[in-house]
């Protein structure tokens, strides 16, 4: 309750601009209330939730105009003089400590940050691409079965190195720097990838750099030897599977179109007890033909694996597997399924860790991040096999989003500075969500296969980040309550 006082409270730089909001909304029997631009989180009772909107609005009006106006809002409810009294005195209290109705303060800041990453740009992490194949022929890869749209071909070690030395030179004061190992399928190449990962320990010291390399795999060639290697040298590990045998096999085949289910499922699961299930995530996509993702993520988890990511397809709406308007009141429903299961679980002392549930409400990324997103096209960027430099892994293949390459460095400024400027004040849409400082816009790569603007957005994908922040919030509220 408003009374009990703020549950979180991320604070705000300084309140320059009359520019406010608030989110109200009920879910698994809490009503919450996210002050947007504070960060605060407010779980309320039926009459402060009522008033809120009503005092936004009206912030000095009389009791007397509060009783009409919550009578008219609320008609079924019948609340005392003396409870609204109390709730406005509450609402107000929050207001002067700027915990309510604060207002917005990003936007000023957010150009100052704008100019300064385009004055000194920083590259922090780049996604290796050191296999441009794939033993499995899954239906809705982006990559086009790993080829991205051109050729098969495996990356060198001397197209890798040189990707290094590119991101050192590139990376500032910078120390602590991210690489991925990624395909296609990157096993296909493990002996490159083995080279790279000494090659990089081998200057870090000289470099004052550390790097922390990351794999994906879909788990096919993942045995003992390969294991025991990622096991010493990633710092994370992402295993491909999409839940339940029949949801899997459907969409992710062998090359030779057998199903890779049982195949894969064993390697997995000794990959998660291996690393003491954490620094790993099992990922898997949902389809059309999948709406009741909810079943996959607990399958997954009743099989042993506590860190999940089950994702939304994005798919073009001509393919029969892509997600539909009208698909989503049943998956909205499904996560709010998944999270009132995911409490019940943590509840019985069965953990249960759902990416996209994954939210920091007192700390949290750092400003600039939440303003301005993932980075891709500036402080990210993937690598071809053959050392061709694209924003991220979903535009690589596009010639027109060609940056350059790492022997040259990037070249194409223009388009670098267009990505450098992407933030969410520039995406109109994101302009009257409450969730934009949670997905930062959401991703460019999406905004432009379905906007045609790396400043558009994806409406399915915008709708579905704004459930999974309602759950995200409500099941903190819950916990928070119960401790």
């Amino acid at each position: 309750m408003v009374g009990a006082g703020v549950l979180w409270h991320a604070c705000p730089l300084c309140n320059e601009r009359v520019v406010n909001m608030i989110h109200r909304y009920k879910n698994n029997g809490y009503s919450i209330v996210l002050d947007v631009f504070s960060g605060a989180v407010h779980v309320v009772d039926n009459v402060t939730y009522a008033l809120i909107p009503i005092l936004e609005e009206k912030r000095e009006a009389s009791l007397d105009e509060l009783c009409k106006l919550i009578k008219e809002a609320e008609p079924g409810n019948d609340f005392s003089r003396e409870e609204i009294a109390e709730a406005a005195e509450e609402i107000r209290e929050l207001a002067r400590n700027k915990t309510l109705y604060t207002e917005d303060s990003y936007e000023n800041y957010v150009a100052d940050f704008m100019e300064k990453r385009l004055e000194k740009p920083v590259v922090k992490a780049l996604c290796l691409h050191v296999a441009h194949d794939c033993n499995l022929r899954c239906k809705y890869c982006f990559a086009s079965e790993g080829e991205y749209h051109g050729k098969r071909a495996l990356m060198s070690f001397e197209t890798g190195k040189r990707a290094l030395d590119f991101l050192v030179e590139n990376s500032g004061n910078r120390r602590n720097l991210e690489v991925d190992f990624f395909g296609g399928e990157p096993l296909m190449n493990f002996e490159v990838v083995k080279a790279l990962v000494e090659y990089g320990r081998s200057v870090e010291k000289e470099k004052n750099k550390n790097f922390r390399f990351t794999l994906t795999t879909n788990g096919v060639l993942l045995d003992d030897e390969v294991l025991d290697y990622v096991n010493r040298e990633m710092g994370n590990l992402v295993l491909s599977i999409d839940g339940r045998k029949e949801v899997h096999d459907r969409m992710r085949p062998m090359r030779g179109g057998g199903p890779s289910h049982d195949r894969i499922l064993p390697k997995l699961l000794k990959a998660a007890g291996s690393r003491q299930q954490k620094n790993y995530y099992v990922r898997g996509t949902f389809t059309h033909y999948n709406t009741d993702f909810a079943a996959d993520v607990l399958y997954l988890n009743d099989l042993g694996f506590e860190q999940i990511s089950v994702e939304p397809v994005v798919a073009p709406p001509s393919e029969d597997y892509a997600l539909k308007e009208s698909d989503l009141p049943v998956l909205m429903e499904q996560y709010d399924i998944l999270a009132r299961e995911i409490l019940k679980r943590r509840a019985g002392g069965h953990y249960v860790n759902f990416f996209h549930f994954m939210i920091d409400l007192e700390g949290g990324p750092c400003v600039a991040k939440r303003l301005s997103g993932c980075g891709a096209g500036g402080e990210y960027l993937a690598v071809t096999p053959w050392g061709d430099l694209y924003p991220c892994h979903q535009f690589v293949g596009e010639e027109r989003f060609l940056m350059g390459n790492v022997f040259d460095g990037v070249m194409n400024r223009e388009l670098a500075e267009k990505f450098a400027r992407v933030n969410v004040y520039s995406k109109p849409e994101c302009g009257s969500c409450f969730a934009r400082f949670y997905c930062s816009g959401g991703c460019a790569a999406n905004s432009w296969h379905f906007a045609g603007d790396i400043n558009g957005n994806y409406k399915i994908g915008c709708e579905l980040e704004r459930k999974r922040v309602e759950c995200a919030i409500m099941i903190k509220a819950a916990e928070a309550e119960k401790e």
